[in-house]
């Protein structure tokens, strides 16, 4: 069965994070919309996503942005990709069995999935989709009254998709 889709309901998660602090998706929601991003750290299309998804945290980072990487991997190789890739905000532990991975039906990663106050899925994307990344980030802007920058600068060379 694919990943959950757009106008889906987000099952509600409880997670602890390499930071050693518990988050749960119902009380991140009262604060707003919550960019839950599913990665695996050997993924290559992860690895090139999440740069993208910290230019993003820092551009929003000052209005409330609430982005939270869900790993699949265990704590120490969590905390090196975190070190590795410059990832600044917070990593969540859903190592084996993938109970959270599993309700949110992944079959590929990245996997990411914009979620609204109401619990209510906005955005979901599969692998590197440049438009999909635009998307979040003007729904984010909106929701916090804030105004994101580039997010691509125009001397890179960004692919509109990279598949998982």
């Amino acid at each position: 069965m694919p990943a959950l889709k757009a106008g889906k309901s987000a099952p509600p998660f409880g997670l602890n994070a390499t930071d050693g602090k518990s988050y749960s998706l119902q009380e991140a929601l009262k604060q707003g919309p919550v960019l839950a991003a599913f990665f695996k750290v050997t993924c290559p299309t992860c690895q090139y996503t999440f740069p993208f998804l910290g230019r993003l945290y820092q551009q929003l980072h000052s209005s409330g942005v609430q982005i939270w990487g869900i790993s699949q991997d265990g704590l120490k190789d969590s905390q090196r990709f975190a070190r590795d890739y410059s990832v600044a905000f917070p990593i969540l532990i859903d190592d084996y069995p993938y109970r959270v991975s599993r309700e949110y039906r992944l079959e590929y990663v990245p996997s990411l999935f914009l979620i609204a106050p109401d619990g209510s899925i906005t955005i979901e994307s599969e692998g590197f989709v440049k438009r999909d990344l635009l998307e979040i980030q003007k729904s984010l802007a909106q929701a916090l009254w804030a105004s994101g920058g580039a997010l691509f600068s125009s001397k890179e060379n960004v692919p509109e998709y990279k598949p998982g």
